[in-house]
């Protein structure tokens, strides 16, 4: 397989993961590693009622969100997402040095905004804003280490 198509395989299956967590590792032919991500992401959503959390806050209802989503199991979904992210782009041949580092802040930041959701922006805006921030500060932080070496 070429680098050009390596690369695009890589990027199509970091799309899928975003959209589902679990997919890309299907696509990969990692069947039991996407089982097990699709089963955790399910649980995860179902326990922190996420779906209704979301629901709420595309319509403005923070405190209604607030008021549904279970922080004990929220926190993990940063984490489970980022991860079935990185490693299906990376079992799909994506990376390089350092690649992990855009996927492990954006998980850390992530977590950092759901723990202070309830005060700002609610358990969906205030994690995804971390999340995003996360990953592009980690991008920045790896080309600057690649470049240096």
């Amino acid at each position: 397989m070429k680098k050009r198509e390596k690369n695009t395989r890589a990027i199509e299956m970091l799309y899928w993961s975003i959209a589902f967590p679990g997919f890309g590792q299907f696509l990969n032919g990692k069947l039991i590693k996407g089982i097990v991500l699709i089963l955790l992401e399910f649980l995860i959503n179902v326990q922190a009622n996420l779906n209704t959390v979301i629901v709420y806050s595309f319509h403005g209802e923070i405190n209604k969100a607030i008021q549904q989503v279970d922080y004990q199991w929220i926190m993990f979904y940063p984490c489970i997402y980022m991860f079935a992210i990185w490693d299906a782009y990376k079992d799909a041949g994506g990376g390089g040095p350092y690649a992990f580092l855009p996927f492990v802040l954006g998980a850390y930041l992530g977590t950092i905004g759901v723990i202070y959701s309830s005060e700002l922006l609610g358990p969906i805006w205030l994690p995804i804003t971390f999340l995003i921030s996360g990953s592009f500060i980690g991008f920045g932080i790896k080309r600057v280490i690649i470049r240096k070496n």
